[in-house]
C-alpha cells in the first residue's frame, strides 16, 4: 500500500517537476514539501498546516487532495481533548477497562452457597423436630424451593458479536483505502502537465479538454512563461516556432517556422493538428 509521502514524491518525479518549481508555484517552503514527502509530520508547524500544505501540494500535482487529507486524518492525526471527553455525564475522561468475566459469575456462587446453608438449616430443624415429637406436621407449611439462577451467557455472546462487527469495519476501511489508492493512480495516469516558454514574440491560443481558454489568443513575449496547466487533453495553436513546451516536465521544441502550427497533447503523446483542427480562440 503506497504511503502519502510516497504518492506525492513518485507523482512529482514522474512529472519531472523540480522541488524549486513546486515551492515557487505553491508558496510552500521546500523544507516543508520534503517533510510531506518523507511523512516527517513533526517538522511541520501543526496538524492544521499539515492538512493545508498537503491539500495545496496534492492539487498542484493533480492528485485527489480530499482523499489524501482524509487518509492523513485517519492514520496520523491525533484526537483533540474535546473528542476524548465522553458525552454522558459521570463517565470520566478515560475509558473503563473491560472486566474479564469469571467462568462462574459471583452472584451464582453466592446463591448456591445460600441454598446449601438454607438446606442445612432446614435439615437440622427437621431432625430436631422429629426427636422432640413435633414431626408429622403439614408438609404444605414447608418453604417453597428456591430457584437457582443460570449463569448469564448472553454477555459473552454480545462481546463476540461486537468483535465480529469491529472486524467487518476494519476490512471495510481497508477496502476503501485500496480503492482510493487505485483512483489516485488512475487519475494521475489520465492527467498531462503543460507549460509554455516563449523565446520571442509569438501568438498563442491554448484550450483544455473542456474547451476552456487557458491562453485566450494573445501575443506572448520572450520569457513570458505560462503554466504549468493540467488537463486530460490540450489543443494549442502557435503563430510561429519561437516557443517551446514542457510536457510532464520534459522540454519539447517547436520546429522553426513562420507559419501557424497546432498540436493536440494527451497523456499518450502529441499529434500535429491541421489548419481546420487548430483552435483560434476567436
Amino acid at each position: 500500500m503506497a504511503e502519502i509521502g510516497q504518492t506525492l514524491r513518485e507523482t512529482r518525479m514522474r512529472q519531472k517537476i523540480d522541488m524549486t518549481e513546486v515551492e515557487a508555484a505553491t508558496k510552500i517552503r521546500a523544507k516543508y514539501l520534503r517533510a510531506l514527502e518523507n511523512e516527517e509530520w513533526d517538522l511541520l508547524p501543526g496538524p492544521t498546516f499539515v492538512k493545508t500544505f498537503l491539500r495545496t501540494y496534492a492539487e498542484y500535482l493533480g492528485l485527489d487532495a480530499r482523499m489524501l487529507v482524509e487518509e492523513y486524518r485517519e492514520r496520523f492525526e491525533r484526537p483533540t481533548t474535546q473528542e476524548l471527553t465522553p458525552f454522558a455525564p459521570g463517565l470520566g475522561g478515560t475509558r473503563q477497562r473491560r472486566r474479564v468475566r469469571p467462568l462462574i459469575p459471583l452472584p451464582a456462587v453466592l446463591v448456591a452457597v445460600g441454598i446449601v446453608a438454607l438446606l442445612g438449616a432446614l435439615y437440622l430443624l427437621g431432625t430436631w423436630g422429629d426427636e422432640s415429637g413435633g414431626g408429622g406436621g403439614d408438609e404444605s407449611s414447608a418453604p417453597p424451593p428456591v430457584e437457582t439462577r443460570q449463569p448469564d451467557e448472553d454477555s459473552n455472546a454480545g462481546e463476540r458479536a461486537a468483535d465480529r462487527r469491529r472486524a467487518r469495519e476494519r476490512r471495510r476501511r481497508a477496502r476503501a483505502r485500496r480503492e482510493r489508492q487505485r483512483e489516485r493512480r488512475a487519475a494521475a495516469a489520465r492527467i498531462v502537465s503543460l507549460a509554455l516558454v516563449p523565446s520571442g514574440e509569438v501568438f498563442v491560443c491554448l484550450v483544455d479538454n473542456t474547451g476552456r481558454r487557458l491562453v485566450p489568443g494573445q501575443n506572448l513575449g520572450a520569457g513570458d512563461r505560462r503554466g504549468p496547466y493540467r488537463s486530460r487533453r490540450f489543443r494549442v495553436t502557435f503563430g510561429n516556432g519561437q516557443i517551446s513546451m514542457r510536457v510532464n516536465g520534459r522540454t519539447v521544441q517547436v520546429p522553426e517556422t513562420a507559419e501557424p502550427v497546432g498540436y493536440e497533447i494527451t497523456p499518450r503523446g502529441r499529434r500535429t493538428l491541421s489548419g481546420a483542427q487548430r483552435p483560434t480562440c476567436a
